[in-house]
């Protein structure tokens, strides 16, 4: 049976960490020497004075308009070159609606999606990423619902609680792309080197 193998856009193709960082430092929701990962960036604003909804109202900025510097993670690139040469299909499915929280911007947040892919050189004509084979969904259910009509075996996403959600397709491998493990996924990798050796058996 021929891998298909879907992924997870947000925090598992591209890396925020460091936008995150510097747009916290720049809207003066943190001090200008904190630096952190994107959840720990998440949990010092949540302890503000109305966090929730800066933490929101950085969200939108940060997916939309602030998308141009973030960065694909380590590895990624090659996971695709190694997919591409034996012929995988490769499907992005993402829970991401149109516009952000409390953007006023109203940046629409898929088409920013799309454009920093094109621009990172993940949608090259003879690449396994195509633009056709890219779903945005508005809620957790109809992502779950996409995995499955796409007859996925494989998916690989940075949320344990998809893998534990009861309506997650049964048959498709779990690969949380994590640092931390979780009960509910069959597999754990912390980078994608490691997602690579794991579904491709491929280390070279």
């Amino acid at each position: 049976m021929t891998m298909r193998i879907g992924i997870d856009f947000d925090n598992t193709i591209i890396d925020y960490d460091r936008v995150f960082n510097l747009a916290a430092c720049q809207q003066r929701l943190l001090d200008a020497g904190f630096a952190g990962s994107k959840r720990e960036v998440r949990d010092a604003i949540r302890l503000l004075p109305d966090g929730e909804f800066a933490w929101q109202r950085l969200q939108g900025y940060v997916y939309g308009a602030g998308i141009g510097g973030a960065t694909p993670f380590a590895g990624f690139d090659r996971f695709l070159c190694r997919c591409r040469d034996r012929g995988l299909p490769v499907f992005v499915v993402s829970h991401k609606t149109r516009y952000g929280h409390y953007d006023p911007a109203r940046v629409d947040l898929r088409q920013a999606a799309l454009g920093w892919m094109a621009e990172q050189g993940l949608l090259r004509g003879d690449g396994a990423l195509r633009a056709d084979r890219i779903f945005f969904e508005d809620d957790r259910a109809n992502k779950l619902q996409r995995i499955a009509s796409l007859g996925c075996t494989h998916f690989i996403d940075d949320l344990e609680e998809v893998f534990a959600d009861p309506g997650f397709p049964a048959g498709v491998a779990r690969i949380l792309f994590a640092t931390t493990r979780a009960a509910c996924c069959d597999v754990h990798c912390p980078t994608w080197e490691a997602v690579t050796s794991t579904i491709l058996g491929d280390d070279d």
